[in-house]
């Protein structure tokens, strides 16, 4: 079954043409590769050719593929619970493809729809540690293709000056944007695309895989089952300044697919103040956020571990959670880039959407291959720490299962997660990447692991 599903997902890259430039970083969950470059460096110069003409008519078209097989050996594991992490050796793999389609309206106007088909499934069907190892992997995964629609958008960008700067972003049209502008996005997107990005951790499709490396761990980002979200944001940015809102859906239970239909009682907003720099010509920001969910989730002293009280609702109503974080990236030599995250959250109620981190702290490097002439290879070094709150652990302790942790027991011990990655360029938008991690106390359990992770990703993108 392992070398069925292995053939069928290098079958289904093979079928997505790789035509566009190296793959980079493009943002969270990078839907595709923006348009750069001359089409006769392309792959397949035609297909490259006619994306330029399509987009000179006000057509968007590009797309990209993904596939990530992970295994662990056996690890250490007196006792396992319903959230664990299994301990016998095992190996899974997942899928996802993506095809955008976009159409410019009028100056600074636009809609873009993303078309994706999903297959596979986590480790232990995404349970089992807080930093999860493949941030690919849906907590509702599939055997069979799963097709539905991760973004529909509409966004308008306002120009604030006549000049420009470089903006390659793969879900704009475009290679250039005003470099003070106003931007505003209604419709269903995920919430990471527009706040606490990162240009060396932000996207498990060409960085790091990890959760806690795609993202400020402890912040419960609003999101379904899949990772999406429907909300409004608006941008206002200088090239020195910028300040994000965002207003959007929460689900309506705990790791839920259905989204909440009471948004006036349940939802999340999020500001976010940037500030971007260059030291020595090097460019760096930091990014500090503050957000505020209310979902029906339940206060940890309303939750008995033995189940009498429901975990994925709380009957009672809804409940606020304030979170915090902070988000340095700096480039240090040529090539060269580090970067940083603090995240936190107030620890009273449940984690709703995320994962289940209510402290976390992360950081790493990232560098490329020019020092060995292999300008298109990338090397990613990382890690994350993550403690949970009071109320948490002792829920956990007495024998609680949360929707990622819990293992029956506990012997409580912050969870740390350790990444490292060599993503290499085989062609024009076609990569592959090696990819080792090491998970210590899964899931705040010293009793339990440690667990090395084994992958492979394959990324190809037009």
């Amino acid at each position: 079954m392992r070398k069925t599903l292995l053939a069928a997902g290098l079958a289904s890259l093979a079928m997505l043409p790789p035509v566009a430039g190296p793959a980079t970083a493009q943002g969270y969950g990078s839907a595709a590769v923006a348009n750069v470059g001359p089409p006769e460096d392309a792959l397949f110069p035609g297909l490259a050719a006619l994306q330029d003409r399509l987009e000179e008519q006000g057509w968007m078209l590009r797309g990209q593929a993904t596939f990530v097989l992970q295994g662990h050996p056996g690890f250490r594991s007196p006792y396992r619970g319903e959230g664990s992490l299994a301990p016998k050796a095992n190996a899974r793999n997942t899928l996802s493809t993506d095809l955008i389609l976009g159409r410019q309206l009028w100056p600074g106007a636009e809609v873009v729809v993303d078309a994706s088909v999903t297959r596979g499934f986590g480790l232990s069907n995404s349970t089992g540690v807080a930093s999860y190892p493949n941030n690919e992997a849906f907590r509702l995964g599939s055997t069979e293709p799963s097709f539905f629609v991760p973004r529909a958008f509409f966004r308008q960008t306002i120009a604030l000056s006549a000049d420009s700067i470089e903006d390659a972003d793969p879900l704009r049209f475009g290679t250039t944007r005003p470099r003070e502008r106003l931007t505003i996005t209604l419709g269903k997107f995920s919430v990471w695309d527009i706040f606490d990005d990162n240009l060396y951790a932000h996207d498990a499709r060409t960085q790091f895989l990890s959760w806690g490396l795609v993202g400020a761990g402890a912040f419960d980002f609003a999101a379904d089952g899949r990772g999406w979200t429907e909300g409004a944001a608006v941008e206002w940015e200088d090239g020195r300044w910028g300040i994000r809102l965002g207003a959007f859906r929460v689900a309506r239970q705990a790791n839920g697919l259905f989204l909440d239909p009471a948004v006036t009682r349940g939802f999340q907003a999020i500001i976010q103040l940037d500030r971007f720099w260059s030291l020595g010509g090097r460019p760096g920001a930091l990014r500090g956020l503050y957000g505020l969910s209310r979902t029906r989730q339940s206060r940890w002293e309303e939750l008995p571990p033995d189940g009498t009280a429901p975990f994925a609702i709380n009957p009672q109503g809804y409940r606020n959670k304030h979170m915090l974080a902070a988000n340095l990236e700096q480039e240090v030599a040529d090539g060269v880039g580090v970067f940083a995250r603090l995240s936190w959250n107030d620890g009273r109620t449940q984690n709703w959407m995320f994962t289940e981190m209510d402290r976390a702290v992360s950081a790493g490097l990232a560098f490329d291959g020019k020092r060995w002439d292999r300008p298109g290879d990338t090397v990613g070094v990382g890690f994350n720490l993550a403690w949970i709150s009071a109320g948490r652990r002792r829920y956990l302790e007495a024998g609680g299962i949360g929707f990622i942790t819990g293992d029956g027991r506990l012997s409580y011990a912050p969870e740390a997660a350790m990444e490292a990655y060599y993503d290499v360029r085989l062609g024009p938008g076609l990569n592959a990447a090696a990819n080792l991690q090491l998970v210590v106390n899964p899931a705040y359990n010293a009793d339990r692991g440690p667990v090395p992770v084994f992958g492979l990703r394959l990324h190809s993108a037009f």
